[in-house]
């Protein structure tokens, strides 16, 4: 087990827990021994340059990839053991990736439904009761037999977000879910998000909008050559970062008007996420 600062759990009661990840792609070592808690009910963002391993480490949780070492624990339960049954442990996690990758020829309703029914055979009447009340959840019921290219951005990764949620996960993780949308269809998204986690939702955010994470985050961990290289709370990670690495990546998002110096004070996020 590392002893390194960037992993804070000292109580040992992680819902999720990852110990010494590797994953490469060929000769690219993109996680490199990468450490993480994430505890119930915590908001943990993750921050850094692309490239820096965000997405990749997503991946690995959700069992979209397979680690090359290192241990992910899930609900106690080590998940990166080849005996496990990825498609159950999926079914307690939820992801969604900036891209919504809905099917166009489904109507929203069908698409939050296409997963209960299809692989845990729920019945239609009781997976679709379902899907209208997350459908109402994130304020999009009325477009329950709509078909994706009638919906805004905004509106299709709201839905993207409730297909993930159908299942009642018990973390999601959130791959730069803004990253694909207009600057003005950004804050109905965050917005979303911000919800649940007042609800509760465990949740691992992947993202470059620092005022969202500087607002919701329970903890923001500065992803860096493949590894957790510093993690903290928001005001100390984006305002009074310890190790120089942090210092200049936040300079550069500063300099790119990402971020307001005043952020470190202040709950009110910058940029097209407001």
């Amino acid at each position: 087990m590392s002893a390194d600062p960037a992993v804070a759990d000292p109580a040992g009661a992680a819902l999720l827990r990852v110990r010494g990840l590797r994953k490469a792609f060929g000769r690219n070592v993109v996680l490199d021994g990468l450490d993480l808690d994430v505890d119930a009910h915590q908001v943990v963002v993750l921050i850094g340059t692309s490239g820096s391993g965000k997405s990749t480490l997503l991946r690995c949780i959700d069992l979209l990839e397979t680690v090359d070492d290192g241990v992910v624990e899930f609900e106690g339960r080590d998940i990166t053991d080849p005996r496990v049954d990825a498609d159950a442990v999926r079914s307690r996690m939820g992801i969604v990736f900036q891209a919504f990758n809905l099917f166009p020829h489904l109507s929203v309703l069908d698409n939050v439904t296409l997963a209960p029914r299809r692989v845990h055979r729920v019945a239609r009447a009781e997976a679709e009761l379902r899907a209208l009340e997350l459908l109402d959840r994130v304020g999009l019921r009325a477009k329950a037999s709509a078909h994706p290219d009638e919906l805004s951005g905004g509106q299709q990764q709201r839905v993207a977000i409730a297909r993930s949620l159908v299942n009642d996960p018990k973390l999601m993780l959130f791959d730069e879910v803004t990253s694909a949308l207009d600057p003005e269809l950004v804050g109905e998204v965050l917005a979303l998000l911000r919800d649940l986690k007042s609800d509760g939702m465990t949740m691992i955010v992947a993202t470059h909008e620092m005022g969202f994470a500087r607002q919701v985050a329970d903890r923001v961990c500065f992803l860096d050559g493949g590894r957790v290289l510093e993690a903290g709370p928001p005001g100390q990670v984006l305002g009074d970062p310890v190790r120089e690495r942090t210092r200049q990546f936040l300079s550069r998002i500063i300099a790119a008007g990402r971020l307001q110096p005043a952020d470190s004070g202040q709950d009110t996020p910058t940029g097209p996420g407001r």
